[in-house]
């Protein structure tokens, strides 16, 4: 494909980074006209989108170098090779939540109204994430011979990755860009409509570790499985538990969402 956008010399500008921040431009946009539809201030929430993208960044980095901790063909940790390959996007989630509640405790913000502005966002900028995944070769799939199969063919793809070039892969990374892009337009129509705080993040926790589950089955696996699953997916089952138990809990008044704004 095309993983890398410009280069020079030994430096080269990864076309999955640039997505990567198109991405969190988008979502932040998104996050921003929906909080405002929710009464929050937009400076509080635009500051609290940059601190949960550091923290993402950090936790994706963290559980890619915990996941080939033991693999000796990884580049080191402190290389920029590790600084320009793609994370985990679950590691980057659960650190970004962590970093979400506590500035939002600090500075007193509801706290599943403001999960529920930025649930929509999360699943956009999660979805072109993964163009860029494409891009890079990185998160492939498995071996397959569906109509709809891909074939990489990039030597910088599998030099930067290690995806396998000149066989039919299952697009992996396109199987949760349209699931994440449908999640996204979902969660966006119901935040328009009355609901309970809590409410939009706990069905975008659902929808989006479901997903995630059952396109683990189509992905190569390089740390293997444990007990028959990859680690993403023992991840993502408290993740959706998370959001089943934000969408049984007792009905609470509805959130009054106001008419949209002008950008």
């Amino acid at each position: 494909m095309f993983p890398k956008l410009i280069s020079i010399g030994s430096f080269f500008l990864p076309t999955y980074g640039v997505l990567v921040a198109l991405g969190f431009l988008a979502g932040l946009w998104v996050a921003v006209r929906l909080a405002r539809r929710n009464g929050l201030a937009a400076e509080l929430v635009t500051n609290l989108a940059v601190y949960c993208a550091l923290g993402g960044l950090l936790g994706a980095k963290i559980l890619m170098i915990i996941f080939d901790w033991n693999d000796p063909q990884k580049p080191p940790i402190f290389s920029l090779e590790t600084l320009q390959a793609a994370g985990v996007w679950q590691g980057g989630l659960v650190l970004a939540i962590v970093v979400a509640i506590l500035y939002i405790r600090h500075n007193r913000l509801p706290l599943l109204s403001t999960f529920d502005a930025f649930a929509p966002g999360i699943a956009l900028g999660h979805a072109i994430g993964r163009i860029g995944c494409f891009a890079a070769g990185c998160c492939w799939g498995n071996q397959c011979d569906l109509p709809w199969a891909v074939t990489f063919r990039n030597p910088q793809a599998a030099e930067l990755t290690g995806v396998p070039l000149g066989v039919p892969l299952h697009p992996s990374q396109i199987y949760e860009m349209l699931t994440e892009l449908a999640v996204f337009a979902f969660l966006y129509w119901r935040f328009g409509r009355a609901h309970a705080p809590g409410r939009i993040i706990g069905i975008y926790l659902v929808l989006s570790s479901v997903a995630r589950f059952l396109i683990e089955f189509t992905r190569f696996h390089e740390q293997g499985l444990h007990l028959g699953l990859s680690l993403t997916q023992w991840i993502a089952i408290p993740l959706g538990a998370a959001g089943v138990a934000l969408l049984a809990r007792p009905s609470m008044p509805s959130a009054k969402v106001s008419p949209p704004v002008a950008a």
